[in-house]
């Protein structure tokens, strides 16, 4: 699947997040890309990945999506980007959803003109289960920045094509529930929100295998959906604190019960490969830009409470690599 970035130039927006960087780390170590270009505000992230990383074909830029003069001189020269720079904490863009609308959307809306303008192939947007029917400020950010990059094929005429690799809650990521009950743990009291919650989960590196494979597999206007386990929130509390008391605390706002990664309306256009589900654009579709696979269900919904891949104690214990 990587003889796709052979002799090309790769960038990565947020490439100094969690993503970003395992990503890359997959480029130095497997792929022979010509040029590897990491594009982040992070100054002090990017001199550690200097260090980390003793690569000639990696190049540093330090900028902002909200900065579309600095993307247009970055993407001078890229053959395909992976566009994984967001705001992404629920909490804190409800109190500073300005911020999300100006990274979220109209940072997207700057990388979606700057890769059509500098002739870009590919572009592949990194998003979320919360887009799916959303109902915190995160999620309708995400969803609008799907929509730029659907809708930015009508305008690049084949040029530059743009899709989306919808997935769920990346295991062991920064700031990843992992990561606070394991704080909690430590301080001797865990909280959750609501036992009957239920989440999608997705290993690292499993999220770069299904974007190496999106990149692939896109023709330009669709939403990728890889098929993933869903596990039980208070299940994980009860592997990683086994015994330990834990109180109900009510479910925050923004949050759900159970997240959604295709939506019933969404399932009218959508199908259904070995590994993924694939939502194929509605307008301007023509057979070339068609995927083989079976068309789901009339009515068909694909969400964490659903799911028929269910994850135990055991097997989230071996996706992260814990004893």
């Amino acid at each position: 699947m990587l003889s796709i970035f052979k002799d090309k130039n790769v960038l990565v927006t947020g490439g100094t997040g969690t993503f970003g960087q395992n990503f890359i780390k997959t480029l130095i170590e497997k792929s022979e890309a010509n040029k590897i270009i990491i594009f982040s505000r992070d100054e002090l992230k990017q001199s550690q990945m200097q260090v980390r990383f003793k690569d000639p074909r990696l190049r540093f830029f330090i900028g902002d999506i909200r900065d579309k003069e600095r993307l247009d001189r970055a993407f001078k020269g890229v053959n395909c980007i992976v566009h994984a720079a967001a705001l992404k904490q629920v909490p804190a863009l409800e109190y500073n959803p300005f911020e999300a609308v100006k990274t979220n959307i109209l940072g997207t809306q700057n990388v979606v003109n700057a890769a059509i303008d500098q002739g870009v192939e590919k572009v592949l947007l990194l998003s979320t289960d919360k887009a799916a029917n959303p109902i915190n400020l995160y999620g309708a950010t995400k969803l609008c920045a799907e929509k730029l990059f659907v809708a930015a094929n009508s305008y690049s005429a084949g040029a530059t094509k743009l899709s989306v690799l919808r997935y769920g809650n990346v295991l062991g990521s920064r700031g990843s529930l992992l990561d606070v009950i394991k704080k909690q743990k430590l301080e001797g009291k865990l909280k959750i929100t609501d036992e009957r919650m239920t989440r999608f989960w997705i290993t690292i590196d499993q999220a770069i295998v299904f974007a190496i494979k999106s990149m692939n597999l896109m023709k330009g206007g669709e939403i990728f959906v890889p098929k993933i386990p869903s596990m039980k929130i208070i299940e994980i509390f009860d592997m990683i604190a086994p015994g330990m008391e834990v109180e109900k605390v009510g479910i925050r706002p923004g949050e759900k019960l159970h997240e959604m990664l295709l939506g019933e309306d969404e399932a009218r256009n959508a199908k259904e490969l070995e590994e993924v589900y694939v939502i194929e654009p509605r307008e301007n579709l023509g057979t070339e830009r068609e995927h083989k696979g079976v068309k789901v269900q009339e009515g068909f919904v694909y969400a964490s409470n659903n799911n028929t891949q269910w994850l135990n104690p055991d097997q989230l214990k071996e996706m992260i690599g814990e004893k």
